[in-house]
């Protein structure tokens, strides 16, 4: 698989995961009805290419909000890419947060602390 794109919608994020150049991107609102269904296809994707492949990758997730279910989808994206950073893969996770959003941030730093092998980035973006 290449690329997969989904367009952003009220209740979920914008996915861009281009493989080819080892980005994956989510961006947006993350409150499916129903996390698994939205994140499951995702996740298989991912880690059919963790297995074939060993190049960098980086994932920015810029979420301005998520819920539970969304917080969970998004830990079992991270653990195969902590898994392959562990085997030895460049794997960095950008976590970019709105300036002065304290609540996304503490997110991203309770995610950071699960991480070990991977380079987890807090990256704050300030208003145009």
């Amino acid at each position: 698989m290449d690329r997969i794109q989904i367009p952003a919608t009220s209740r979920s994020p914008l996915v861009d995961f281009d493989f080819p150049a080892g980005r994956l991107v989510l961006r947006g609102e993350s409150y499916p009805e129903d996390a698994a269904a939205f994140y499951g296809p995702l996740l298989q994707a991912l880690r059919g290419h963790l297995d074939e492949g060993d190049g960098a990758l980086t994932v920015d997730v810029a979420l301005s909000y998520f819920n539970s279910s969304s917080a969970k989808a998004l830990m079992n994206l991270f653990m195969p890419l902590e898994d392959a950073a562990g085997e030895g893969r460049d794997v960095t996770v950008r976590w970019l947060y709105a300036e002065g959003d304290d609540t996304i941030a503490e997110a991203g730093e309770d995610f950071a602390a699960d991480f070990s092998h991977a380079r987890f980035e807090m990256v704050q973006e300030t208003a145009a």
